[in-house]
């Protein structure tokens, strides 16, 4: 089943209403209940990581990031994250300091460091992916069916996009 609206179950072949698919949801309530939904499902991810793993989502996340770019920068994490380069600088800090990552000296331009995970971070981001991938899994994936998952993401990045063009013509 699919759920839309007020999580009313609808079977994914009924087909939506001239109405239904016309009506403009009030936009306030949208970015309430999407700024709600993002803490409570930060706040359930970083305890699930907490309790498991003894790492907190603010460190998980640009551990993530490290291990997927090669070479990765500081700045490379800021953009992905979209949080800011010193909020990263010192994210960095915090994970280099427990062991989980190290910087080195960029070969490409001196003025930056390349960070790459520690073999020790390697393992608690492999633990620790397990864990996240569950705990998405109760949140999202037994919540609504694959299709509406689908189609909330695909409307994310739409949003996130129009958000860019936005700020770039500003």
């Amino acid at each position: 089943m699919c759920y839309l609206g007020n999580m009313i179950p609808r079977k994914q072949s009924s087909p939506v209403s001239a109405g239904e698919a016309d009506a403009v949801p009030d936009l306030a309530v949208l970015f309430d209940e999407l700024i709600r939904f993002e803490i409570e499902l930060w706040n359930a991810v970083d305890a699930r990581l907490r309790a498991d793993c003894d790492l907190p989502l603010s460190r998980f996340e640009p551990m993530r990031v490290i291990s997927r770019r090669a070479p990765c920068r500081v700045q490379d994490i800021a953009e992905e994250m979209s949080i800011t380069v010193g909020g990263v600088s010192k994210l960095v800090d915090r994970i280099e300091a427990a062991g989980h990552c190290r910087r080195r000296p960029n070969p490409e331009d001196k003025r930056s460091s390349v960070i790459e995970p520690t073999p020790a971070g390697g393992r608690l981001l492999a633990a620790a992916i397990a864990s996240f991938e569950d705990e998405l899994r109760i949140r999202l994936g037994s919540a609504v069916c694959a299709a509406s998952l689908q189609q909330f993401s695909a409307t994310l990045t739409q949003l996130r996009s129009a958000g860019h063009r936005a700020d770039s013509t500003e």
